[in-house]
């Protein structure tokens, strides 16, 4: 069972575009980069977990995913959100 993250509602909250926004683009990379964040740090100390690895991976392309869409439709927001984040790209 997955572990709730407490601090979802101000990631939300930080990035969303509107009053109701809780899906837009930048939402969803932002939430996808606080659980990528937090399964690197539990990598780190546990190495042969491959089952955390795999949903790291998966998350990272999806992460990928919806960032390439971003950069296509708005480059300015994109590099915005990129900054704000701290992903290299």
């Amino acid at each position: 069972m997955a572990v709730k993250n407490p601090n979802k509602a101000g990631i939300i909250e930080e990035n969303r575009l509107g009053d109701a926004d809780t899906g837009s683009t930048p939402v969803q990379v932002a939430i996808l980069t606080d659980r990528i964040q937090h399964l690197t740090e539990h990598l780190k100390k546990f190495r042969k977990d491959h089952a955390t690895r795999r949903g790291l991976l998966r998350l990272v392309g999806r992460r990928a995913s919806l960032l390439r869409y971003y950069a296509h439709k708005d480059p300015a927001a994109y590099k915005a959100l990129i900054q704000k984040l701290g992903i290299r790209r």
